[in-house]
């Protein structure tokens, strides 16, 4: 399976000639949809989330997300599903379970948000802006580094609880070039003290996954 980040907090994953794409938001560029067959979306917040990209979609084009993005894409052509934690699905021939149910909180007056996480192919969790426990082995880990609602050490303690083979740096398109060094510090650091591969993967690049 290949893995290519796109930008801030979106992702494609690819295998067997089939792509799909998790959380095309407005800070990860144009075209992101481009060659997919299914998207996943964990939450409503614009950088999760396009809707004019998605208004371009084809017919074909398979949506999974929470009620509250659903409520969003009325008026889209492709197909728009609802998934809620404990769910199961296949999607462009990836398997799909769905992990969570919150966002993390933001601002203190705010309300709590529906997000939901997603493991695809029991190999890449991406918990969305949360930071939810998995309850299971997680090969593949894209943990969010940056973020009004997060501290650079709770995504530290976040790895050490969830001990992924590898793990990835995503929410990360709001720092500047001192916030991207401080990241590839600290996941370096942790990197050696797990005896794993953890890091940030630059936009536009991509890793191959067992």
């Amino acid at each position: 399976m290949k893995l290519t980040k796109l930008g801030h907090a979106c992702w494609r994953l690819e295998k067997d000639g089939s792509t799909l794409v998790i959380d095309p938001g407005k800070f990860s560029g144009e075209s992101l949809l481009e060659g997919a067959r299914a998207v996943l979306i964990t939450h409503e917040h614009f950088d999760h989330v396009d809707v004019e990209q998605l208004s371009k979609a084809s017919s074909g084009l398979e949506v999974w997300t929470c009620q509250a993005v659903a409520d969003q894409l009325g008026d889209i052509p492709a197909k728009v599903q609802v998934v809620r934690d404990g769910d199961a699905f296949t999607t462009a021939g990836f398997g799909v379970r769905v992990i969570g149910e919150w966002h993390a909180p933001t601002y203190p007056d705010a309300p709590i948000i529906q997000n939901v996480g997603f493991l695809v192919d029991e190999e890449v969790f991406y918990p969305g802006d949360a930071f939810t426990p998995p309850g299971v082995e997680v090969p593949t880990l894209l943990v969010p580094t940056t973020a009004p609602w997060l501290k650079l050490p709770e995504s530290i303690e976040y790895l050490r609880q969830v001990r992924p083979a590898r793990a990835y740096s995503t929410h990360d398109g709001l720092a500047n070039d001192i916030g991207l060094m401080l990241i590839d510090s600290w996941l370096g650091m942790e990197a050696e003290k797990q005896k794993t591969d953890m890091r940030r993967i630059p936009v536009g690049d991509s890793v191959e996954l067992p």
